[in-house]
């Protein structure tokens, strides 16, 4: 069943220059698929066994498509009015999800059971896991995999990413705890149960550097199981000498090893850091 709408998608994606707004046929067709990442029998992007993130082009492909063929409607929800091409996601409160006045999460966006979403955005093709914390004015674009049990702080910004299709989302693993006004773009990853102190800025631009070794251990990838914090590093170029970011590794922890925040916050303070 999923073989032939990913086929009818991919079809449809061929006619897109011809294909007018509002035609019914190819609207039914996208708003099928949509209504699996809604619903979470479907995701983006996953995480294979090897660590490799494998894209479902054909999602973004039917999300795409769905810009071009809905039209914008007026949304109202109490004294408040919006207008956009897709509406709010429905449901949330039957799957044990709290949402605070001020979040906002567009319909094609999974929330995982017993996750609380601040004043918040989340947007669609998103997937967040069962247990996971989406913080004050934090954001998780388009397409965002973030796991279980996860804690995006106040001000987070997790990119979005639908063109091209072929593009890797951001992938946050479980029991990840990323401090507050942390960007995390660009199809970063985040390993599960890594930490990352506020402020960081994460991109496959960012060297990820061992402190011990003082070794590049990747580029826009904080390993499962550490604390990566904001950090710089002398470059030196014709104009002069100059520091540039990167994301410095202090500590490793044992896998599985819970997040004590009073730890954790002394162990950054120690760097003039917090989470």
């Amino acid at each position: 069943m999923v073989a032939v709408l990913k086929e009818r998608v991919e079809g449809l994606w061929m006619e897109l220059d011809l294909l007018p707004s509002g035609d019914p046929t190819a609207l039914s067709v996208v708003t099928e698929a949509i209504e699996l990442l809604d619903s979470g029998e479907m995701r983006v992007a996953e995480v294979s066994s090897s660590g490799e993130i494998i894209v479902h082009e054909w999602l973004k492909k039917a999300i795409l498509l769905y810009f071009h063929l809905s039209k914008v409607d007026k949304v109202e929800v109490g004294p408040f009015e919006y207008a956009d091409r897709i509406p709010l996601k429905r449901g949330l409160a039957d799957r044990g999800v709290r949402v605070v006045p001020g979040a906002c999460v567009r319909w094609g966006a999974y929330i995982g059971r017993g996750s609380v979403l601040m004043p918040s955005f989340v947007n669609i093709g998103a997937m967040v896991g069962e247990g996971t914390m989406v913080d004050t004015w934090a954001t998780v674009g388009s397409c965002a995999q973030i796991g279980s049990r996860v804690h995006l702080s106040g001000g987070v910004g997790i990119g979005g990413v639908l063109e091209p299709p072929q593009a890797a989302p951001v992938v946050v693993g479980d029991d990840a705890f990323i401090g507050s006004r942390c960007m995390v773009t660009e199809g970063a990853v985040i390993g599960e149960g890594a930490i990352l102190g506020a402020g960081a800025i994460l991109n496959p631009s960012i060297p990820v550097i061992d402190a011990e070794s003082g070794q590049e251990l990747s580029r826009g990838k904080l390993p499962p199981w550490t604390v990566g914090v904001l950090a710089q590093r002398r470059r030196a170029y014709r104009g002069g000498e100059f520091f540039m970011p990167c994301v410095l590794v202090i500590k490793h922890l044992n896998a599985g090893e819970r997040h004590d925040k009073a730890q954790l916050n002394h162990l950054l303070r120690e760097h003039g850091l917090s989470l």
